[in-house]
C-alpha cells in the first residue's frame, strides 16, 4: 500500500501548508483530499509536489506492506 505519511512530515518540515499548496502553487484540493485518505496520485502531480517541496519521491510517499 501506498502511503503519503512522508508527505506531511516533508510540508511540516518546510513549514508549507496545504492553503500555500492550494492557493499559491496550484495544487488542487482534491489532490489533497486523494492523499489525505490514501487515494492515487499522478506521476504528474508527484513530479510537481517534488518541484514546489525541493524534494525527493521518498519525502511524498512510501511503500508500506499490508499486514
Amino acid at each position: 500500500m501506498i502511503s503519503y505519511e512522508p508527505f506531511y512530515k516533508t510540508m511540516l518540515a518546510k513549514g508549507i501548508t496545504e492553503y500555500q499548496l492550494i492557493y499559491k502553487q496550484g495544487i488542487s484540493a482534491a489532490t489533497l483530499h486523494r492523499m489525505k485518505h490514501g487515494g492515487a496520485i499522478t506521476t504528474k502531480t508527484l513530479d510537481t509536489l517534488c518541484f514546489v517541496l525541493d524534494c525527493n519521491v521518498e519525502d511524498i510517499l512510501c511503500y508500506q506492506k499490508e499486514s
